[in-house]
């Protein structure tokens, strides 16, 4: 077993533009380094609530979540939920979180609500947080509580513009408020190597963003989609499958990559 290190990895998975592949990236990445051995705890911050969806969580199991641990009603423990993946729990969200940048706008420290009860918890060597789309009070939360960011990355044009912003939020994050945040990396998400501008967008992307770019690419696959509506990870739901196959091996990248950096054990 690993050896435990003094505090968890906390790595925010975060993009402003919705429909990039970062739920589905948070739930099947998180799943795939649990299974590794690792124990891992998925904070999900998004009032869609996928992430818990995705993950089997009904909503009479989910009490307060995240929203309740933001607003300071329920402590780390109270709102953790465990999954069906060994190693693998998660802070599953509610639909009080819509309201949240009207509620938590004008509090004190309302960008820091999420930083010191992550940074406690010492029952789990990765937190991944699940951010909505959009760069609002909630991501922002996620990226003050973070050490990293994971920015997933649709593998055509619109998305490609795009990514610009999420890069200008994190510098501004790591200027003002998180000095030691990082990009931790770029996962090419829905790619299709038939399709010449998918291609072209991952050849753009990797020459400008160089090693930022994992070289793992997460490609269409129906068993990815699929997998959501069982409640399960594609891990779970067809193990064989070329969705999951991708994800574990994104899963020993992040790894590999952490070690050589000795963020994780």
């Amino acid at each position: 077993m690993p050896v435990k290190n003094k505090r968890p990895r906390i790595v925010a998975i975060a993009n402003q533009k919705g429909g990039v592949g970062k739920t589905t990236t948070a739930i099947n990445l998180a799943a795939a380094i649990a299974v590794g051995g690792l124990k891992v705890l998925l904070v999900d911050i998004d009032p869609q609530g996928n992430a818990s969806t995705g993950l089997g969580i009904d909503q009479s199991a989910r009490k307060g979540g995240s929203y309740a641990l933001l607003a300071g009603d329920s402590t780390l423990a109270e709102c953790i939920v465990p999954t069906a993946v060994e190693n693998l729990s998660i802070v599953p969200a509610v639909a009080d979180l819509i309201g949240a940048d009207l509620e938590f706008g004008a509090a004190d420290g309302r960008e820091f609500l999420l930083r010191n009860t992550l940074r406690e918890h010492a029952d789990a060597d990765v937190v991944f947080i699940d951010c909505p789309p959009g760069l609002g009070l909630l991501t922002l939360n996620g990226l003050v509580a973070a050490d990293a960011v994971l920015i997933p990355l649709q593998a055509e044009f619109f998305a490609l513009e795009g990514i610009s912003q999420i890069i200008r939020t994190v510098d501004m994050v790591k200027q003002n408020l998180n000095p030691a945040l990082e990009v931790e990396g770029i996962v090419l998400t829905m790619t299709d190597r038939r399709n010449n501008l998918s291609e072209q967008v991952s050849n753009d992307v990797r020459a400008y963003f160089k090693e930022k770019v994992f070289e793992t690419v997460i490609p269409r696959n129906i068993r990815v989609t699929e997998a959501p509506s069982h409640g399960i990870p594609v891990l779970l739901y067809d193990f064989r499958s070329v969705g999951a196959q991708s994800y574990l091996a994104l899963a020993a990248e992040f790894m590999k990559r952490a070690r050589a950096k000795k963020v994780l054990a």
